[in-house]
């Protein structure tokens, strides 16, 4: 993706900050007391400083400031995503440990994209109302992003800790600045622990790892060092554990918090734990299959997923229709048993987590977003269509997407609630999530640190992103996407110049019936090049009816953010 201009997106930002610094008034509204799930209509609050100075159930005298009619409208904390992973584009070149393609495309290539666009990333959370993320483990890097970007009240608040204490590291992650780290002895645990206070970590991540033929027990003890010498520094730490036996460990061994579920049937003792140590549990329950949904082309990604999400991640998980490697082939030969063990498994992962949030244990919404197949931002509202499967109300996904999320690394004081005090970090919504979950889904604006923000101006879309954008729409055969990258009134060329038709209309026509004629239809961008407001693609289109193939360039003339013209010139 390509920046804003400088200029533009300079006076974009002081334009925000100045607005930060001053009063903002929102009347009539009706706010969601989150944390005993209920709405108190018609109310009045004023902003000031970024800061809740006031709430009232009758009018506040205020003249001269900015003020939001909210008559109709819900308000409610800016939602949390407590498990992401900036290291990660939620793409398939992005973790070569689970999958190696870097043959096919640069390691170091993606980690170079990923650092250039943090920004971008974290814009399109905010854009969803997620006023606040946690990286939970990654490079060093992670704390350059955060250091870069605090304050900036077009980005969400960022939390994040380092490389995670591991007990087993890939090679692949075998490189300079790796994410994880592994550890034999309980002097290197306390190391890489004092490496990292330097950077002021918001947490410590262990990443408590049973190799094949091994016991949890065997590292049980640099566990307990690891969070022994984070706790000495005030440091929380969070834990990895997947099974019974780690997180009962993990918790034993004095863990604030547990990342992931046990996929099979909890205990007692294990809830009592919890309770007793007042741990927090993000459950990420999209993650698990995300990879193999990913390998065997299941994702089920729409059009949330291409609205909201990056488009860059969106066209590598389509590559999977035309790569021919042998590691993705093995991939895809255990990816359908490995999807129908994790249907299995999902079944526990969800009584677990209803049986948790009954008796009391913190639980807190987290997508581990950047893992393949697990999108940027707009994963979130899978993880709570989950939570709400697994028969959760819609205030106690509410509460875990808020002020449980701000519990976690101890932020309840600064933001969660709507409370007088607080950071405004707020979200106005058209409906009332407490009966409608997808309210939540696209906020129609935006409160952070005072700043009300219209979502839709966050993310800037850059041509190339355009031309991706339709690409992926494209091989997805969502028509209503791909003609929204078009202008109403795009002018389509055979080369150099001969207008075949003009229009959105027509184009519908002639693609809709393309699509649904023919659901294997692929086009594999084989080169790109990008000048200015010009993207030019060669293509391969594969999946034609007739068993053929379609070489051919694609020039796209974009402006205002829509494909203006595209001239297309067939190669035999």
């Amino acid at each position: 993706m390509v920046k804003l201009k400088f200029t533009f997106f300079f006076l974009l930002s002081t334009y925000f900050l100045l607005a930060q610094k001053g009063d903002l008034l929102v009347e009539h509204i009706s706010y969601i007391d989150v944390e005993n799930g209920i709405a108190l209509h018609d109310q009045h609050i004023f902003i000031r400083d970024g800061k809740i100075a006031n709430i009232s159930d009758a009018p506040i005298d205020k003249n001269d400031i900015d003020k939001v009619d909210g008559t109709g409208k819900w308000l409610m904390p800016g939602l949390v995503d407590a498990h992401i992973h900036l290291f990660q584009s939620g793409g398939l070149y992005t973790r070569p440990d689970a999958i190696d393609l870097r043959t096919l495309q640069s390691y170091e290539d993606e980690r170079v994209w990923l650092y250039e666009h943090a920004d971008e990333i974290l814009r399109s959370y905010l854009r969803l109302g997620i006023t606040t993320v946690i990286d939970v483990g990654g490079p060093m890097t992670n704390y350059t992003i955060r250091d870069q970007y605090k304050g900036d009240p077009m980005l969400p608040n960022y939390y994040c800790t380092g490389p995670l204490v591991s007990t087993y590291q890939p090679e692949a992650f075998q490189i300079d600045d790796p994410p994880i780290i592994k550890v034999k002895t309980i002097e290197e645990a306390k190391k890489i622990v004092a490496d990292q206070l330097p950077a002021q970590p918001d947490f410590i991540k262990i990443w408590y790892i049973v190799n094949p033929g091994a016991s949890a027990v065997d590292n049980y003890d640099i566990v307990k060092a690891t969070i022994d010498e984070s706790h000495k520094h005030n440091l929380k730490v969070a834990v990895h554990a997947t099974q019974l036996t780690t997180a009962k460990l993990a918790l034993k061994a004095g863990a604030d918090i547990l990342v992931h579920s046990v996929a099979r049937e909890i205990d007692q003792e294990f809830i009592d734990m919890m309770k007793v140590s007042d741990a927090a549990l993000i459950p990420t329950l999209v993650v698990h299959g995300g990879y193999d949904r990913a390998f065997s082309n299941q994702l089920g990604i729409d059009t949330h997923d291409l609205t909201y999400s990056i488009p860059y991640a969106i066209g590598t998980l389509l590559d999977v229709e035309h790569i021919d490697h042998q590691e993705l082939k093995e991939a895809q030969a255990y990816a359908a048993p490995m999807l129908a063990r994790n249907e299995k498994r999902d079944i526990f992962r969800k009584a677990n987590l209803k049986k948790l949030v009954d008796q009391g244990v913190t639980i807190a919404t987290g997508t581990d977003a950047g893992n393949i197949g697990t999108l940027h931002a707009s994963s979130y509202k899978d993880e709570l269509e989950a939570m709400s499967e697994a028969q959760l109300t819609n205030a106690q996904i509410i509460k875990a997407s808020t002020i449980d999320g701000a519990k976690v690394l101890d932020k309840e004081q600064l933001i969660g609630t709507v409370e007088i005090g607080k950071q405004a970090d707020l979200i106005i919504l058209e409906d009332n999530p407490l009966e409608d979950l997808t309210a939540l889904y696209q906020p129609e604006m935006i409160i952070k640190s005072g700043a009300l923000i219209d979502p839709d101006i966050l993310v800037s879309t850059s041509p190339e992103d355009v031309a991706q954008m339709q690409l992926n729409a494209y091989n997805l055969g969502d028509i209503d996407s791909f003609l929204d990258a078009y202008s109403d009134t795009v002018k389509v060329y055979d080369f150099p110049n001969e207008l075949r038709y003009q229009g959105k209309d027509k184009m519908r026509d002639n693609y809709s019936g393309l699509f649904e004629s023919t659901p294997d239809l692929h086009c594999q961008l084989i080169k790109r090049i990008v000048l200015g407001n010009t993207v030019i693609d060669q293509e391969l289109v594969t999946g034609l009816n007739n068993g053929g193939e379609i070489k051919a360039i694609a020039i796209y003339k974009i402006r205002e953010g829509k494909i203006q013209e595209v001239y297309f010139e067939i190669k035999e």
